[in-house]
This record gives structure tokens, C-alpha cells and sequence, in this order.
């Protein structure tokens, strides 16, 4: 689990230890930022960045920061790769046909377009669960929680990704969570859509 530069070890300059880790993790488990008094709604590198050198006192640059990301399972990834091996086809099909559509309704709101998906992080007691979004442009929000039996998609979150300023977005949500799973009654500004899946699926 733990993210480390090639060269470096856990605990040295630029690195948390593992002990370190798993409290951020432990910090980070159903809180946003701006409840720890830091900017955004959401987490994404720069505050989580801002959290580390608050809490730990580490001298540790953005760029190290993203690999503790892409450590957790967050970070761009294609359509493909957010499917089971039977959703393959199927996926690739909807970007074809339907993806087109999403993103011309989002040009024509000035809105936003991101992917909405879950992964489990490996090795914490409890079991903790990252829920992320990945804008069309990579940038990365997300959250930690820890996980209860069939977890919906977190309203607050959802509401979060609009923003103060009630932004338009456009949310294309993967097989983690079923359709009954997804929040009811949402703004209008806020459009949901399902990626093709066959069943629901979270990461280990």
C-alpha cells in the first residue's frame, strides 16, 4: 500500500512511514477538508500536500504526494480499465455511442465531466474504502471511508463535486455502486450516468 520513490525507504526524507500512513488514512476516514479548516470541498493533492506538512512536519513535495495517490489506487485510467473482463465490449460500445453526447451537453453548460469510482485500500484495520472522481482533464477529488454493508454513493459527496458555486457537472459512474445504490432527487444540475457493468465490483 504504502507509496515510496524508487530509492528511497519508508521514513526517510520525502516519504511517511508506514506508521504515518495509516494514520493519514485513519485522519482522512469520513472527514472533507475544509472541516480540517483547509481550501475545497473535496480532497485532491494540493490540500492533502497542505495536511502532511501540518501534521507530520515532512518535507515532502507535490510530486511525492500524487504517488501516495496513484499508491491508493487514484489517478486517470481509461474506460476499459474501470470494467470487469465481461464489460469490456460493452464499455468500449458506450464510448462510441453514448460518451459523445455526455461530453457535447457538457460543453454547451460550461460544466464538468468526471469518473466516478471506489477502490479498497489494502492493508488497514479497519477496511477502508477511497471513493474518487477523475475530471476529463485528470484532476483527482476524493474521499476515505470506511465501509459498512452495501455502502450507496455518498450524497455529500456527489453535492460536493457542484461546489459552492453550483456548478453543472456531468458524473459517470462505474460498476462500484448499482443503480439503487446511487443518491435519489439530486439538483438538476448535477447528471448521473452508469458505465456498462454487469454486476458491482470493488477493488481489492
Amino acid at each position: 500500500m504504502a507509496a515510496v520513490r524508487r530509492g528511497q525507504r519508508q521514513g526517510e526524507p520525502g516519504t511517511l512511514s508506514r506508521e504515518q500512513e495509516l494514520e493519514l488514512i485513519d485522519v482522512l476516514r469520513g472527514v472533507y477538508p475544509d472541516e480540517l479548516g483547509l481550501d475545497e470541498e473535496l480532497w485532491t493533492r494540493q490540500n492533502l500536500h497542505a495536511l502532511i506538512q501540518r501534521r507530520f512536519e515532512a518535507p515532502m513535495d507535490a510530486g511525492a504526494v500524487g504517488a501516495y495517490l496513484r499508491a491508493w489506487g487514484l489517478g486517470p485510467r481509461e474506460p476499459r480499465e474501470r470494467a470487469c473482463g465481461l464489460c469490456v465490449g460493452a464499455v468500449e460500445r458506450w464510448v462510441r455511442s453514448a460518451y459523445p453526447a455526455i461530453t457535447r451537453a457538457a460543453q454547451e453548460h460550461l460544466a464538468e465531466v468526471y469518473w466516478i469510482g471506489r477502490v479498497r485500500l489494502r492493508g488497514t484495520m479497519p477496511a477502508a474504502d477511497v471513493i474518487s472522481a477523475v475530471s476529463s482533464r485528470g484532476r483527482v477529488r476524493f474521499m476515505i471511508t470506511t465501509p459498512s454493508v452495501d455502502p450507496p454513493l455518498p450524497r455529500d459527496f456527489v453535492l460536493r463535486l457542484s461546489g459552492e458555486e453550483q456548478r453543472t457537472v456531468h458524473l459517470i459512474v462505474d460498476g462500484s455502486w448499482p443503480r439503487n445504490e446511487w443518491p435519489r432527487r439530486l439538483p438538476r444540475r448535477i447528471a448521473l450516468h452508469p458505465l456498462p457493468s454487469c454486476g458491482r465490483a470493488v477493488a481489492a
